[in-house]
């Protein structure tokens, strides 16, 4: 089949969640279809280099620059009267709506996947051609307003809230099919769409075969936070982990380093440097070494959606992971026998102590996560998955 694939994020280098997700299924896709990818980028531009690492994988790649969303300037004022979220009416590309209707009439397009929220509304504007919304994401959203006390500020977020699940509402009804990460936001999307059958549960994944190989022993008391605090719930975790779960740890282990790894541009984290406990690594090109020589992984989230893909990383390196409930929703991993789950400060420092004097227990939970990982989320094995669901979306079609 020839296919379309819109995606708001330009997927090479694979180096954030989303754009590992996206270019792992068009890896798998490219492997039986053929691939059209129109994809927004930076500037609309992309080097030489990284055209041709997806041009190896897919059949055509176009690049459209990404709007930036603006929210004081007149087009995004008008999305306050609009259906949709304002930033996708004041990010709208006639650009991109050209070249998609254009790539439809063309090119004997026999599925168009639309990839999150940013993309859908070009899928909208065709027809004659099935559609499927790849990823969607109601939970990021819809807890900032179901748990937000202060009157004034949940109006506010009710209103996003409000809109989006309208928005998705209206958008799913002309769309063949969906795909979503978890079985929970399986069930949200059911909520706000009762009697809507066509969702695929497409999880997050790993590439198990980089994951392998010797990148040195496990160190000592040194735990690893793999996450840019630039996305809000990574730095509320980092913050809630700093301030109310390390000092616990540090009170019997005084010698235990935190590692936070990824981008911290534009964000204040002079507070979370005062414990000198505390060290920020960067952006790191390659961040297998310095996940597999931790002891462990805290991943401490409090807010956000989706799963993730920092603790499926720490399980294919045989990383043990200490979460939070909210941070390993989503996931088919058995407390005590894959991760180790704790919900506050008493109980995920008792965790990460356990874990830290007991190094046999560290290796059956190295041993256990790997081996669940290798068996259930090998982006192999979801690839697979996902293309027999797009292939069976446009057989229903027919």
């Amino acid at each position: 089949m020839r296919l379309l694939f819109l995606s708001a994020w330009f997927p090479y280098p694979p180096n954030n969640g989303s754009k590992i997700r996206i270019y792992n299924l068009l890896r798998a896709l490219s492997k039986k279809h053929e691939v059209v990818l129109l994809s927004f980028a930076e500037n609309g531009e992309v080097s030489e280099e990284t055209r041709r690492a997806l041009g190896s994988i897919c059949h055509e790649v176009k690049v459209v620059p990404k709007p930036v969303y603006q929210p004081a300037r007149a087009k995004a004022l008008l999305g306050f009267f609009s259906s949709q979220p304002r930033s996708l009416v004041d990010r709208h590309s006639l650009e991109m709506e050209r070249l998609v209707r254009q790539t439809v009439e063309n090119g004997s397009i026999e599925a168009v996947i639309t990839s999150q929220i940013d993309t859908v509304s070009y899928g909208l504007a065709l027809s004659g051609v099935p559609r499927v919304f790849e990823e969607v994401e109601l939970t990021v959203l819809y807890e900032p307003f179901a748990k937000q006390p202060a009157l004034l500020k949940k109006f506010r977020s009710g209103l996003t809230w409000w809109k989006l699940s309208n928005f998705v509402r209206s958008t799913l009804n002309a769309f063949e099919a969906c795909t979503v990460v978890s079985e929970q936001e399986q069930a949200r999307v059911r909520e706000i769409v009762p009697g809507y059958d066509p969702i695929g549960v497409i999880p997050n994944g790993v590439d198990v075969s980089h994951n392998r190989g010797d990148f040195g022993p496990p160190e000592p008391d040194a735990l690893v936070y793999a996450g840019a605090l630039t996305y809000g719930p990574n730095y509320d975790a980092v913050d809630y982990f700093v301030r109310e779960v390390l000092p616990l740890v540090q009170a019997e282990r005084p010698g235990v380093k935190l590692f936070v790894t990824g981008q911290t541009n534009g964000v204040s984290i002079d507070v979370l440097r005062q414990n000198p406990a505390v060290h920020f690594t960067g952006y790191l090109d390659d961040i297998r070494p310095r996940i597999a020589r931790s002891w462990a992984s805290i991943v401490p989230l409090r807010v956000g959606g989706g799963t993730r893909l920092k603790i499926l990383e720490s399980l294919a390196l045989g990383t043990p992971v200490v979460s939070t409930t909210k941070g390993a929703e989503g996931l088919a991993l058995r407390p005590d026998r894959e991760i180790i789950v704790a919900d506050d400060p008493a109980g995920l420092a008792s965790a990460i102590l356990r874990l830290l004097q007991d190094p046999p227990l560290r290796e059956k939970l190295s041993c256990a996560g790997r081996k669940v990982v290798e068996t259930k989320y090998d982006w192999q094995i979801i690839g697979r998955n996902f293309s027999d669901f797009i292939e069976e979306v446009v057989l229903q079609a027919r």
